[in-house]
């Protein structure tokens, strides 16, 4: 299997060659590479009749036996073939025909190989009524070559193959010339005019009496001999930059400056593709961790200056523009959910410094657009005097907060802190910092000292020690602490300009001289100084980080990436064209959205595989009824009464009393749609069970260690090839008959606990059954490697969010392994349970770790240090006797704040950071107990089995039950009351499809009738909240002993 850049490599040489006139070689490569099928070469090898050619050709792609499409393909061919040898009265080479390339299909149609060999009787084959309109050579092989290109449209193998991907002209050379910028940028003592003569070793500047022949001063171009493009030229005296980047990776971080990290995409490359490799021969892309592909373009109508991601709502993109104007964007469903110009909320109450100024001068730009840390408020600085605060209530939904007259002047930046009680800082023209209280508008401090406009601002706490940083325009850098009058520290920016501080912020910088680096605010130094930058910045330059180890900048139409540890540049990426000289950018939180400025007032939203998964959960969802209770819990958390511009509480109705609500019941098959998915092989029960990232297939692993992969094709019941009910997946298995088998060696078969984690790509899987923990490719289904053998055995795996090289694994020990792949080894063992590990589930946003065991306790842990933050026991209800081994089982919410806990008894929906339990659901006392529980792929839902067979769907707002599926609605009759599920699996983009693994070994996928579209009726919304997970208010009235009947 291709990886993805290999595959983006082969087409850029076979842009390379077909731009050099290598014409038989590209053809060659495309043949030879599978991954480009050039129709219109095949349509002149066709109507050429060079048939050996064409079915060359054609072998890169299928063969004959493949599908029904490529038999009939290779079928049409060689008929016409044949066909054209009798027309010719060649009757020895039609026999020759016929038993060399047609024999092969007698045995799938035995009758119509006798009618086509019957044609070597007939002095003309016309005289066959099938055959009748048979013209000339030439329009045979046109009609023939209308029904071969339906038939290769229609052929799932030449999927994704037929449309060549759109790249510049010359990207190849456009790498390699980057390339030797980036050495030439390196050279100790650069050159001017370099002249590189060859690609075979790394450029380096010689001095002028070295034994390597002098370079060339007038020729600086690489060209292609003979031809006349050539390379651009090199660019020489060093890099210029732009700014200062501070970014502590050390313990003390408040949440305000904590740098942001997120959910990584996940690739493993095989050897040789990268240089960080591991003993097992592995190596893990960083790259591919970057947002490098364009999910959307939102076309914004004026100029974006500055840019924010919702801390929390992910897909929600603030924007603020040159011409005063703010938006709020859903990326996930290319909608501009509110906007606003700018306006003076009350003029009478502003200075009459800014009344004159607009008055001599409308014009007003936004600088600087902000959230809040929990996404309640957002703050906006403008070019005049203002800094307006908004309150965000959900959807589209934006009230006024508070109007701040802040600055003489340009506001130039501001930042939220919460030392004590929330508040907002801003700087100015006028050369001050302020700090303002959030809630009343009132002035808390003013930082004076500065002798110029200051340009940024950065707050950091260490331990209780609040102070922020500031930059000016003539360079100077100022420490200032809360309550503390006078700067405590001084630094001069590097080049004595215009700088900008951020630990996760984004930043600018005015044209001229600049620099980018890392700095010790402890000893006022510089770190690390980051090189490939052009050599001159015009205008406004930004930069944002991610993940705590990723720095991009918006430089040279481009988007240019840092490792942070490493100077020298990582790559760059061009967003498929059309920036402007220094783009603006931002990072969402989860590192998987970054949001690009283009040319022609548009904003380009770039996405990794994680980010593309998340704009499709939220795609096509209510905003309003996901979003609903961000501003409101949040001021009350904070003691905030204040009543909103026009704001009136909700008063609830009390008119008409409650109505009783029913439970949906299943009895019957008919009010469902189901599949049951077989193995055909000898398995075991279904212990394990997972829809791949890609929504195409579903794995599943049994008891006996066995993993069985169904995999859904494209037809025309099902075009999309997603998993549904409506068609029957595939069994994949591979040629050799060898099925992916868990290693078993030194394993306890009565003791063993199954367990496998998917990587983000559906490439690989992670699996252990009580022995080692093996490594698969799911392309191949080859071991790739086994690692950690028992005794402790691994009873739960799980990918860190960040590092790929990096399993947490659970044991049945009790202990949690911290196990670095690459270099074969534990980081940290996690000590905290009795009894083994049963659930493990990472939070990107919460930078944590939960693990859940047998002893029924549920642990927080801190992935910064692996330190335990929080933990909890899971009470058992009354009049039921505590199991010796529960199996508890972990999964965030979607949102990465929220988690569901399921265990034998109940499940629980916890607020992570203080394992406030939110919602809680306990079974009956003679129901059965839980086997499993996860959420849907919105987290709207919650679906459980249990040890009887019934299956029930719950709002995961409120844990009501809202549809019970009973067993005789998917069991046959004759089915032993022994088999029920063990496993559930939601669908990753459907929210109504799940699957269930059962005791008999096989798999059943469940969708609601399409005329329902959903799973039972929502319960009544909570005192009007619809939604809101932290509501508390007393559940409605719901009758769950009279189920609504579906039979």
């Amino acid at each position: 299997m291709t990886s993805s850049l290999s595959r983006d490599l082969i087409f850029l040489i076979l842009q390379f060659l077909d731009e050099e006139k290598f014409k038989e070689t590209v053809h060659k490569l495309e043949q030879e590479s599978g991954l480009f099928f050039n129709a219109k070469y095949f349509e002149e090898l066709v109507l050429g009749g060079n048939w050996d050619e064409v079915e060359k050709y054609l072998s890169g792609f299928t063969k004959v036996d493949d599908n029904r499409y490529s038999m009939k393909i290779f079928f049409e061919i060689r008929k016409q073939k044949y066909l054209e040898a009798l027309d010719k009265l060649d009757r020895t080479k039609a026999v020759d025909i016929l038993m060399k390339d047609l024999k092969v299909f007698a045995s799938f149609n035995e009758d119509l190989f006798k009618e086509i060999t019957q044609l070597l009787t007939l002095d003309n084959f016309r005289e066959n009524d099938q055959l009748s309109n048979y013209r000339d050579t030439k329009s045979a092989r046109a009609i023939m070559l209308i029904e071969l290109k339906k038939l290769i449209e229609s052929n799932p193998l030449f999927r994704d193959k037929l449309q060549y991907p759109n790249i510049k002209n010359s990207r190849l050379r456009m790498l390699i010339n980057q390339s030797l910028n980036w050495q030439h940028s390196l050279c100790g003592n650069p050159g001017q005019n370099p002249d590189i003569r060859t690609l075979f070793y790394d450029h380096s500047c010689r001095n002028a009496n070295h034994s390597y022949p002098q370079l060339a001063a007038n020729n600086h171009l690489i060209a292609s001999a003979p031809k006349s493009e050539g390379f651009l030229p090199i660019v020489a005296n060093g890099v210029r930059a732009w700014g200062i980047a501070a970014m502590p990776k050390g313990p003390g971080d408040s949440d305000v400056s904590r740098p942001r990290f997120s959910g990584a995409l996940d690739r493993v490359m095989l050897t040789g593709n990268n240089s960080g490799q591991n003993h097992h021969g592995l190596a893990f892309n960083i790259t591919e961790e970057l947002p490098r592909n364009v999910a959307c373009t939102l076309n914004q109508g004026s100029a974006p200056t500055s840019m924010d991601f919702h801390p929390v709502q992910q897909t929600l993109l603030l924007v603020g523009t040159g011409i005063g104007d703010i938006s709020l964007w859903d990326v996930s469903s290319r909608e501009k959910l509110a906007s606003k110009s700018f306006q003076v909320w009350d003029i009478g109450a502003s200075s009459l410094v800014l009344k004159a100024s607009i008055i001599k001068d409308p014009s007003v730009s936004v600088k600087r657009v902000l959230w809040s840390p929990d996404g309640s408020l957002f703050g906006v600085a403008y070019s005049k005097h203002m800094v307006q605060l908004y309150t965000y209530y959900g959807g589209h939904d934006i009230r006024h907060h508070i109007e701040i007259d802040a600055h003489v002047g340009s506001v130039n930046d501001l930042a939220f802190c919460n030392p004590n009680k929330q508040s907002v800082i801003t700087c100015g023209d006028d050369k001050t910092i302020k700090v303002w209280d959030v809630a009343t508008g009132a002035k808390l401090y003013a930082f004076e000292g500065h002798e110029a406009p200051v340009h940024s601002i950065c707050p950091h706490s260490r331990e209780t020690v609040h102070f922020v940083f500031s930059t000016s325009l003539d360079g100077k850098i100022k420490a200032w602490l809360h309550g503390v009058m006078g700067s405590r520290v001084d630094y001069e920016a590097p080049g004595r300009s215009c700088s900008t501080m951020a630990y996760s912020a984004d930043g600018k910088s005015q044209d001229g001289e600049s620099h980018m680096v890392e700095w010790n605010e402890n000893e006022g130094k510089i770190k690390r100084t980051y090189q490939g930058f052009q050599k001159h910045s015009l205008g406004v330059v930004q930069f944002d980080t991610t993940k705590n180890r990723f720095l991009a900048v918006g430089d040279d139409y481009s988007i240019k990436f840092w490792d942070m540890d490493n100077p020298s540049l990582l790559t760059t990426i061009d967003a498929e064209g059309g920036l402007p000289t220094s783009p603006r950018i931002r990072f969402n939180k989860g590192g998987n959205l970054l949001a690009v400025s283009a040319n022609d007032n548009r904003i380009k939203i770039l996405a990794t595989v994680d980010g593309l998964c998340l704009m499709r959960t939220f795609e096509g969802h209510s905003l309003v009824t996901s979003r609903l209770g961000i501003a409101s819990e949040a001021l009350i958390k904070n003691g905030d009464t204040r009543n909103s511009e026009g704001v009136k509480p909700r008063v609830p109705e009390e008119a008409h009393p409650p109505k009783i609500w029913k439970v949906t019941e299943i009895n019957d098959p008919s009010k469902l749609r189901s599949l049951r998915l077989s193995a055909h092989v000898k398995t075991d029960k279904i212990a394990r069970l997972v829809y791949t990232n890609s929504g195409t297939a579903i794995l599943a692993l049994a008891l006996n260690a066995i993993h069985l992969l169904w995999k859904w094709p494209r037809s025309d019941l099902n075009s999309s090839g997603k998993a549904t009910t409506k068609a029957a997946p595939q069994l994949v298995q591979p040629a050799s008959g060898i099925l992916m088998t868990n290693d078993l060696v030194d394993a306890r078969p009565e003791e063993a606990v199954p367990c496998f984690a998917l990587s983000k790509n559906d490439s690989y899987i992670m699996s252990a059954s009580g022995g080692k923990i093996s490594l698969f490719n799911t392309m191949t289904f080859k071991t790739m490697t086994a690692f950690m053998p028992p005794p402790p055995a691994a009873t739960y795996l799980a990918f860190h969010p960040q590092d790929n090289n990096i399993v947490a694994v659970g044991m049945d020990d009790s202990t949690v392994h911290i196990y670095n792949v690459r270099v074969d080894e534990v980081k940290s063992k996690l000590k905290g349970h009795s009894k083994r590990i049963t659930g493990l589930a990472f939070s990107s946003v919460l930078n944590t770790l939960v693990s859940s065991g047998a002893d029924s306790q549920v642990i927080v842990w801190s992935i910064d240090r692996w330190e335990r933050k929080k933990n909890c026991v899971l009470q058992v209800p009354a009049g039921r006797t505590p199991a010796a081994m529960s199996d508890t089982q972990v999964q965030f919410h979607q949102d990465q704040v929220h988690l569901l806990v399921a265990h034998d008894t109940q499940l629980v929906i916890y607020e992570t950071t203080k394992l406030e339990c939110l919602k809680q659901w306990t079974i009956g006392e003679f129901s059965a107990p839980i086997s499993h529980a996860t959420f849907s792929c919105d987290s709207q839902l919650v679906y459980a089995s249990f040890l009887d067979g019934t299956l029930r769907v719950f709002s995961a707002s409120n844990l009501q039950v809202r549809c019970q599926i009973n067993p005789t609605s998917y069991l046959p009759s004759d089915v032993s009351s022994t088999v029920y599920p063990l496993a559930v699996a939601a669908h990753p983009q459907e929210s109504n499809q799940f699957a269930i693994g059962l005791t008999d070994g096989s798999v059943q996928v469940f969708e609601p009738l399409e005329s329902d579209g959903k799973w039972g009726v929502p319960p009544p919304a909570e005192n009007g909240a619809s939604g809101s997970m932290p509501s508390t208010a007393a559940p409605p009235v719901v009758a769950l002993d009279q189920p609504q009947n579906m039979e």
